[in-house]
């Protein structure tokens, strides 16, 4: 049994966390600094364009390689987890 809440504990430490429950990292003052700048509203359009645009390219990649789809899912997964460390989404 205790093998089971393990794999649930590392699951959760997967999940991307984003808002204000994001981590610090070496991006979050670019990020902040942009909210400001252009305002939050299209600050966010922006992000989510540059996010659809990757997460299509990781699409594209897989599907040129033949890359299985849970595999491509969890490479878009493993991206937005990525760019929540690096403070992205702050």
């Amino acid at each position: 049994m205790p093998a089971a809440s393990t794999v649930n504990y590392m699951s959760r430490l997967d999940t991307p966390v984003m808002g204000n429950n994001a981590p610090e990292g070496p991006f979050t003052p670019i990020v902040l600094a942009g909210k400001v700048v252009l305002g939050e509203k299209i600050f966010n359009k922006i992000r989510g364009k540059a996010i659809t645009f990757h997460s299509q390219f990781i699409t594209e990649f897989c599907e040129d390689y033949g890359v299985p789809r849970a595999m491509r899912g969890a490479l878009i997964k493993k991206a937005k987890t990525t760019g929540g460390i690096l403070g992205f989404l702050s």
